[in-house]
């Protein structure tokens, strides 16, 4: 950051981050996660994290293959932003006009996210079926720790 960003309680980052934890962070499966477990105010998330981004569950003994390919899905996001110099975040996930080439990146992230986890998914919008997979997941990772 610079001499001019003023950062309040709500700025978060993640020291180690790269490609493949932005790319797991921008799947569905965290989305979805994303959507039942952050607090809102008004209709916008307030993302915690403490509550949310602690107690995703990621993916276990992920191989380096699998790693890679979400590594490479996230970058084709990236770069399908970068087409888009002069648009927002907004603008590119803006549903009704997303570009394409951004909508095939994310499938494809989702995909390789989906077979990091052991996941299948039963159709295209399965947010029910993701969260109770990633919940399921969250109670056998915490019966392991006790």
């Amino acid at each position: 950051l610079d001499k001019d960003t003023i950062v309040t309680d709500r700025c978060a980052f993640i020291p180690e981050a790269n490609l493949y934890s932005f790319g797991v962070l921008t799947s569905s499966m965290h989305m979805t996660w994303m959507s039942h477990t952050c607090g809102r105010l008004k209709s916008d998330y307030n993302y915690s994290i403490n509550i949310v981004y602690n107690n995703f569950p990621w993916p276990e003994a992920v191989g380096e293959l699998r790693r890679q390919k979400i590594v490479e899905a996230a970058q084709t996001i990236l770069d399908a932003r970068a087409e888009f110099p002069g648009s927002s975040l907004a603008d590119l996930y803006d549903p009704r006009t997303m570009p394409p080439t951004l909508v095939k990146a994310h499938s494809t992230l989702d995909r390789a996210v989906d077979v990091a986890y052991g996941y299948r998914t039963t159709s295209e919008n399965d947010s029910s079926n993701r969260i109770i997979f990633l919940f399921d997941l969250h109670k056998n990772y915490i019966s392991k720790k006790i």
